[in-house]
């Protein structure tokens, strides 16, 4: 009896114990802002990867439009007509090179000799996604050769059902632009483009396109409507563009050059992309830019989206994981002059030669850009030896726009730490780092800025996610334990905002047929789109990001991740809100007391939660809202408030003060 009584005894002990482990009491001081939370702490990074442009945002059907692929039909098929023989009886198309074009360099030349067999056929990018009763513009650029009467277009499903049709007739012997639209009888993912013809003998055809007319802000071939919706709802600060690698290139000669942009779309180069064979795991050998998506539409979104644009350019080298391709430092000045140009067009009156394009593509008014990016991952005395060139001559002529650095792909080692002491040393106004790391490097890391150099350069954290499994690795996952390390990070990254100035998530967005990179925070197919649990981390840091930071304690030391508890504090001056951010990544619930000065509470607030027992939970097509953020309504007393936070959860505190 003796021996189960000190038995219960300790139980109870430790019981306690464990209970009293749970318990945190913390303490803000509202009166004492120690750094401004700039508007950039949290934005966009936007790279062509997993078909995110063309097949994504740039919502154009028909795949190799102006057939500009390595492979000039790549995309068509003929499925009438015996290419391995001499003598196509139903007909053929063939690809021909103009002879005076700059960048679009063909053109395909039909052949019909039997109109009731002969028929082109365009997949799309992995299907084509139409909506019944939405209205679709259909337009081709042709020149009629021959005695054909008429271009006929048809939408079928998956099973080669008719879904709408519409017959344009051709009536110029010379190079005449058609539109017409067509509206689907029913919803299909993954429907076809048919052509047939009217008539018999040649007919020149080009830029043939399908595109929504229900676009981001009804503009005429512009943006997918439901991927900007779920980018504004992250009140994005900035748009960093147009992405990472893809700036580089494999080789120079495959690098992204903007100046081919921009421009009439039809005359804008197609360009491999660099991801399309990267990965033996996702070759994707039809992968290739069209540029439909271009600078200016990059601006353009900017503006739309009430952030700043953040251009990278190359810096003439080559990525480094590939052939690391330099440009021999006597020959940098054309890369140095289209980084000027770039300024020009986005900041230059409509009477400078860029500007003027600028105006002409329809924007007179400067777009403002502030920030400008020069190379990406690049490491070592090369980079540093052209980061300076680029540097002083920006500076030159435009010395109020802020120059972003980099310090290679990893977050230590020796090329990281050679790319701070020379960019310091330059005195760089911001180095962009980033990592891929483990989600328990994350959580382990939430105070990596809290000893930086207060005097040094300020921070981009360009490029971050948790790798549920390893880098590069195609079987990560967007699951919440990758999500509620990086919130753990974020609230380090907050709490650091004087040295910290932007961030942003990479990549960006998926297509589930289509991607190369894995995790990425949107995943979308041909009609469906949305957020992982990744995006609502970020979504809840953005639309909450404050304008003042406060420091937040417990026993008068900084909370970063005692207990397997993190948090930051700000305060809003626009709303007049007290805003803090509690993470708890511990399996058990954690009784929160805080007790603020400086100000007095409102009666109530806002809590809003995001959270999941199961760590390995994530959202998807079928659940695409299994973990998002729900809203609850807390009690306060005038300085003082107590919470309980549940296991796994990211909450966000919203305070009205007084």
């Amino acid at each position: 009896m003796r021996k189960l009584y000190s038995i219960l005894i300790v139980l109870i002990i430790v019981g306690s114990t464990k209970l009293k482990a749970q318990d945190h009491n913390l303490s803000v001081d509202a009166s004492k802002s120690f750094a401004e939370i700039q508007p950039t702490m949290y934005g966009i990074f936007f790279e062509d990867i997993n078909f995110a442009a063309d097949g994504g945002l740039y919502p154009e059907l028909v795949k190799n439009r102006s057939f500009e692929f390595e492979l000039g039909l790549m995309g068509w098929e003929e499925p009438n007509s015996d290419r391995h023989s001499f003598n196509q009886n139903s007909g053929k198309a063939q690809l021909v090179k103009y002879s005076d074009s700059t960048n679009n360099h063909n053109y395909v030349l039909v052949t019909v000799n039997d109109p009731e067999g002969y028929e082109l056929i365009n997949q799309g990018y992995r299907g084509m996604g139409i909506k019944k009763g939405e209205q679709y513009r259909v337009s081709f650029d042709a020149a009629n050769k021959g005695a054909i009467s008429a271009v006929k277009f048809e939408l079928l499903d998956e099973e080669d059902n008719l879904v709408s049709s519409t017959t344009v007739p051709v009536n110029s012997i010379n190079w005449k632009s058609y539109e017409t639209e067509i509206i689907p009888s029913e919803t299909v993912e993954k429907a076809k483009l048919r052509m047939t013809f009217e008539g018999t003998g040649d007919i020149w055809m080009d830029m043939i396109s399908i595109f929504p007319k229900n676009t981001w802000k009804g503009r005429k071939n512009g943006l997918r409507k439901d991927l900007v919706q779920l980018l504004a709802a992250m009140n994005p600060g900035f748009l960093r563009f147009p992405g990472g690698c893809i700036v580089e290139g494999r080789t120079l000669a495959q690098r992204y050059q903007w100046k081919k942009t921009v421009g009439p779309v039809e005359e804008r180069e197609t360009l491999v992309n660099r991801w399309n064979e990267e990965f033996s795991h996702r070759l994707t050998p039809d992968y290739f830019q069209s540029f439909g998506l271009g600078f200016y539409e990059y601006f353009q979104l900017s503006e739309d989206l009430g952030a700043e644009p953040l251009p990278i350019l190359s810096c003439g080298i080559a990525c480094q994981f590939n052939t690391g391709e330099l440009v021999p430092m006597q020959d940098l000045d054309p890369y140095i002059q289209d980084a000027l140009d770039l300024i020009e067009f986005a900041n230059g009156g409509p009477e400078t030669n860029w500007g003027k394009v600028r105006a002409e593509m329809g924007h007179p008014e400067p777009f403002q850009m502030k920030y400008i990016g020069i190379g990406n991952e690049q490491w070592g005395p090369e980079y540093i030896k052209r980061y300076k060139e680029f540097e002083k001559a920006i500076r030159a002529k435009y010395p109020k726009i802020i120059i972003v650095s980099g310090s290679g792909p990893f977050p230590d080692g020796e090329y990281f730490e050679y790319g701070w002491e020379q960019l310091k040393e330059m005195g760089a106004a911001i180095v962009d780092e980033h990592y891929y790391r483990s989600p328990e490097w994350f959580r382990e890391n939430a105070n990596r800025y809290d000893h930086y150099d207060r005097s040094g350069p300020k921070v981009f954290a360009g490029e971050y996610a948790a790798q549920s499994v390893a880098i590069a690795s195609p079987e990560n996952k967007n699951n919440w334990e990758t999500a509620l390390s990086e919130a753990a990070f974020m609230t380090g990254l907050e709490r650091n905002a004087d040295v910290v100035t932007l961030t942003s998530y990479a990549p960006l967005m998926a297509h589930k047929e289509g991607w190369q990179w894995t995790p990425d925070m949107i995943w979308f197919d041909n009609l469906q789109s949305y957020g992982t649990p990744n995006y609502y981390v970020q979504k809840l840091f953005g639309t909450n990001s404050g304008t003042n930071l406060l420091k937040i304690t417990e026993d008068g030391k900084e909370l970063i991740g005692q207990e397997e508890l993190y948090a930051s504090a700000v305060t809003d001056s626009n709303s007049g809100e007290l805003i803090i951010k509690l993470v708890n990544t511990s399996s058990e619930e954690k009784s929160v007391k805080l007790d603020v000065k400086g100000t007095r509470l409102g009666s109530s607030g806002k809590m809003m939660v995001l959270q999941k027992q199961d760590l390995s939970a994530e959202n998807s097509f079928e659940n695409p809202t299994n973990i998002q953020p729900v809203e609850e309504t807390i009690k306060t007393g005038s300085q003082q408030l107590e919470v309980s936070l549940k296991p796994y959860s990211l909450n966000v505190l919203k305070l009205k003060m007084s």
